[in-house]
Order: C-alpha cells, then structure tokens, then sequence
C-alpha cells in the first residue's frame, strides 16, 4: 500500500526483507522506547498511556528536556491480565544512557534489540474488531510462508487521534524466527 505524507516523525530504521499483497517481513535496527504499563480495555488504557508517556516527553524529566514526538506509538498486550504495555519510540539521537531520566515511575527506559517482523499495513479505525481482522490476515499469510512467530502482536499507530479514520496509518507487527537457509 502507498503512503500518505507522513507528519514528519521520525520512526525507526528498517530494510524490508520481502514484501507480498499481504505483508512485508521488515527487519528492525536497535532502538531505545519510553514505555508504561497500564490496566483496563484497549479502547480506555491507550488515552491513560498516552498522558503518561507524552507528560515524560514533553518536560516531565528529571532534566525537564523537552523531546520531539516519533511514530509509531505501540501497544500489546502483557503478560499480566487486563493489562497493555505502549511504547513511545524514543529520537535515535538519544541512547539508553543519553535519555532524560523520567520522574514518574510509571515511565521506564528500554532498549529494543534488532528484530524480524511480519507487519501488516492498514487504515481505518483502531477498533479492537478491526485490528483483530488484521492480526487473522497476517497470522494465515505468515503461516502459509511457513514463518514462525514469536512474542505479542504489536500494535503499531502512526498517526495522532485527530486524524480522520481513513487517513490512519495503522499496522499489525509480530516477531517472526528468520527462515532456515
């Protein structure tokens, strides 16, 4: 699928491996994320993460630096019930110990190793109905390539709530095992 104009954000580096009608096998550079964990549905829990992380991107450090927001914002599911991990994707200029140290607990630092993933575009709203029709397409595609995957499905958003549903850049990500040669 082509994209519209991006808002300028920066994003993380990746080379696409491959690329078919149904997903492009992307592998990711290392990168730094602020993240936060939070309970309830996925409908409520993305506007209560998104205060806390854009509070510590905006000033709400320890160095009370203000940083420039990136995309995509990521979210999953964790390990705990009815709880979401969302992940903002910090600038590359920063590193794991360049980074202004958050003030609220809740704001932990963590570096993201190089990856392989399976990653489904789509626009439209991010309806947990929608996003599950996503993750089948790109579970039944990756499974008929004979990947593998391992980890949560990521939820990738690249665009602010503003923006009308049509225009959202959306994706659906899971970290697959590299083929055997």
């Amino acid at each position: 699928m082509a994209d519209l104009p991006a808002h300028a954000l920066e994003e993380p580096s990746y080379e696409v491996v491959s690329s078919s009608e149904d997903y492009e096998l992307r592998r990711y550079a290392p990168y730094v994320v602020a993240q936060t964990q939070v309970r309830g549905d996925f409908s409520t829990a993305g506007n209560r993460a998104f205060r806390i992380l854009a509070g510590y991107i905006f000033g709400r450090n320890e160095e009370q630096e203000k940083m420039a927001m990136t995309a995509p914002v990521t979210s999953h599911a964790s390990e705990q019930d009815a709880q979401w991990v969302y992940r903002f994707v910090m600038e590359s200029k920063y590193t794991l110990d360049s980074l202004p140290t958050p003030v609220d607990p809740r704001v932990s630092i963590k570096p993201i190793p190089g990856k392989l993933f399976a990653v489904r575009r789509f626009r439209g709203s991010w309806s947990a109905q929608n996003i599950a029709g996503h993750e089948a397409k790109l579970r039944d595609a990756i499974a008929l390539d004979g990947l593998s995957h391992n980890g949560p499905l990521l939820v990738a958003r690249y665009n602010p709530p503003f923006t009308p549903w049509f225009m959202r850049r959306n994706e659906v990500m899971l970290e697959v095992t590299p083929p055997q040669s």
